[in-house]
């Protein structure tokens, strides 16, 4: 496969990503090299990873725990102290091996240590291979809110190796799906339509490429995410309340991201078939698309209430209007929407029913 080329960065595939990290450390003589890692990649990865890579048994690494709940602040302190007590200084290099949140997290403490070390992305999870890696957005959550506290910017390189998906349970798999399914519905009819059948994971190389290079394609147009980025923010206004929610709720089990944003994604197909034009027919497509992957979750009203109140602190509002990304068609999103508030209890009552 062909690397991807962003505007400060290459994302590589494959062998050709272990060659170009070999490289990169051959002629780049760093002080010294962190590696990222949870207690899960850290098992199921890092042996692989460092098989690969010549210069591994000088690496040092770095462990913190697994899920979204650790994305914080706390974590990051912990991580830049054990930076600091390994005398990192600013010719360090941090590579972040894991899913989504190694990589955001790892990418900002990065970003912060010492006013900015280099860092490097590999992905472990369909999710990170696809969106989380990918784009320079680094930053960790605030409390249960998304995602809250962060920079943009990039990191050297980013290695995507699809093997590293063979670790993974099948929940997982699907989370990190949801969002190459979203490429479909903001960018490509026909790329929609081509996911919409696939149940085998450990075979879609060229459909993981194929998602890189649409997020790509968007980013290198609106890097700071002023315009057109926004919408791969589609499903995701509602999508990360319902997650946040569920994050802190004691009578929920916690959902994956993917998961959150196919009710997201859901939701907000019901509220561009009321306000942009989004047709009958594709509603019920994309509808029952989600429906038959994902676990159907009641809401009670209750439920809905505390989602609808964490709206207000979604990332891409302004001078106090929560602003949705909808669907005019299927491949043609809207951005900067306002929705009337009632319009919720309807696209909840749409979610409910089969």
């Amino acid at each position: 496969m062909d690397s991807i080329v962003s505007s400060a960065y290459a994302v590589y595939f494959n062998q050709k990503g272990y060659d170009s990290l070999n490289s990169h450390l051959a002629s780049n003589p760093y002080s010294k090299v962190f590696v990222l890692v949870d207690e899960n990649t850290g098992e199921l990865c890092l042996p692989i990873f460092k098989s690969q890579v010549a210069a591994s048994d000088g690496f040092i690494i770095l462990e913190i725990k697994s899920g979204e709940i650790n994305k914080n602040i706390q974590t990051c302190t912990q991580v830049w102290e054990a930076l600091s007590e390994a005398n990192a200084d600013r010719k360090s290099l941090l590579i972040n091996l894991g899913g989504g949140v190694v990589t955001d997290l790892g990418g900002f403490v990065a970003s912060t240590f010492k006013r900015g070390i280099d860092f490097i992305n590999v992905p472990t999870t369909l999710l990170a291979m696809v969106d989380a890696s990918v784009g320079g957005k680094t930053g960790v959550d605030l409390g249960a809110l998304k995602n809250q506290i962060g920079v943009i910017n990039q990191p050297e390189m980013v290695l995507v190796i699809p093997s590293f998906l063979r670790t993974l349970a099948e929940r997982q798999l699907q989370s990190g799906f949801a969002e190459m399914l979203k490429h479909g519905l903001i960018q490509n009819i026909e790329y929609w339509k081509q996911l919409k059948p696939i149940s085998d994971f450990h075979n879609i190389d060229d459909l993981i490429y194929d998602s890189v290079v649409i997020k790509n394609t968007i980013v290198l147009q609106d890097p700071t995410e002023q315009d057109l980025r926004k919408i791969l923010n589609y499903g995701h206004t509602l999508g990360h309340a319902i997650e946040s929610y569920f994050l802190e709720s004691d009578a929920h089990e916690t959902l994956l991201h993917g998961e959150a944003i196919a009710i997201g994604m859901v939701l907000e197909a019901y509220l561009s078939y009321k306000l942009t034009g989004l047709s009958k027919d594709q509603l019920q497509d994309i509808k029952m698309t989600f429906i038959s992957r994902y676990k159907k979750i009641t809401f009670n009203s209750g439920d809905i209430e505390s989602i609808l109140s964490l709206l207000k602190f979604d990332k891409k509002n302004s001078h106090g209007n929560i602003n949705f990304v909808l669907l005019d068609s299927i491949g043609k999103p809207i951005i900067d929407m306002q929705v009337p508030y009632d319009l919720f209890e309807e696209a909840f009552a749409y979610y409910k029913v089969v």
